[in-house]
């Protein structure tokens, strides 16, 4: 054991942003590194962890999975730093660990958690990696349906900001050390400098951004910033930190809606794009039964874009549903089908 910090990448964005697809392709670009992965899941399926490595029934939350490729698949939701203080103790140690939060996750906790005592001398934050939609920051959706967001808060008294979805977007932009636009290829050259442009009025000046144009990004992009961001917080303070208030995710509620058998891949997309229209609701993803198929249907759903596909997961039931608190549950189960 040498007295080297391991270096950790936290990557943080939007619902939908694409973070597991650049961790997808960043690990099966580590080229003999050693990296443990960490899923900080949002919800009661640890649905992440299956797209991620394909590691079926063993990728539940605080269960640790060797890879194929050497790799580290961890899928956890409040055990962060035992997870952590596990996986600096395993010999050898790793190269690398990389952080998937999620969506709705603040990143200035999480890097504040590396200056506890038992984790600050055995690793640091090489950079905080920012991914955003190119289209949906160009044009200003900072939620996939602003509209109803935006009623919903009104409707709120207990909301204590304006806008806690445009906050969350501007805190993780915040926090970055690197941003990338994803869905670059989506928009044009026009809208990309829109987004652009957002990036550099919200985040810290001088941070690196980089266009995504679904290729995948090299692990040298993402990897070896060396930001010590634990020990480097100014200019990072989120919007509740500047306040002076304490941040929890009490705008924010998540559910699991068990669905009856579908007759098709296209009834079920009709059926959670319905779902996704309930004002309030954030993100849908999960399993659900198609009938006389012996595969369940996979589901990820945010804004606009449903994509469903047949999984090998044979034992993961259900569609988890993420929005704000005060969304009809009722309604939502009732579209689904449950």
């Amino acid at each position: 054991m040498t007295g080297k910090r391991i270096p950790a990448t936290i990557v943080t964005g939007f619902l939908g942003a694409g973070k597991t697809t650049l961790i997808r392709h960043l690990i099966t670009d580590a080229n003999g590194r050693r990296i443990a992965v960490i899923v900080n899941e949002f919800g009661d399926i640890g649905f992440d962890g299956e797209l991620m490595a394909n590691c079926g029934d063993g990728c539940r939350p605080d269960h640790v999975v060797e890879l194929a490729n050497g790799c580290i698949c961890c899928t956890v939701a409040d055990e962060f730093l035992p997870t952590m203080e596990a996986l600096i103790g395993r010999e050898p140690a790793f190269d690398h660990i990389v952080i998937e939060t999620s969506g709705l996750a603040l990143p200035q906790p999480l890097v504040g958690a590396f200056s506890w005592p038992s984790v600050r001398h055995r690793v640091t934050v090489d950079g905080v990696v920012t991914v955003i939609d190119a289209e949906a920051v160009a044009t200003g959706r900072f939620a996939p349906d602003p509209a109803a967001t935006t009623a919903q808060l009104a409707a709120d008294s207990a909301v204590a900001h304006d806008d806690p979805i445009e906050e969350l977007f501007e805190d993780q932009l915040r926090c970055a050390d690197l941003v990338v636009v994803s869905k670059a290829d989506l928009v044009s050259e026009a809208m990309l400098g829109d987004a652009e442009a957002t990036v550099r009025r919200v985040a810290r000046r001088g941070i690196g951004i980089v266009n995504h144009r679904g290729a995948g990004l090299p692990a040298a992009v993402l990897l070896g910033i060396a930001a010590a961001a634990e020990a480097d917080m100014a200019g990072r303070e989120s919007h509740h930190e500047l306040a002076g208030e304490d941040h929890d995710h009490d705008d924010f509620t998540s559910f699991v809606a068990r669905t009856p058998p579908v007759a098709s891949l296209d009834e079920l997309r009709a059926y959670v794009t319905a779902a996704l229209a309930v004002p309030g609701v954030l993100r849908i993803k999960g399993h659900a039964a198609i009938a006389g198929k012996a595969a369940p249907a996979a589901v990820q759903a945010v804004g606009h874009r449903v994509e469903t596909w047949f999984s090998r997961d044979r034992t993961a039931a259900g569609l988890v549903v993420i929005g704000l608190r005060n969304l009809d549950r009722a309604a939502v189960v009732a579209v689904l089908g449950g």
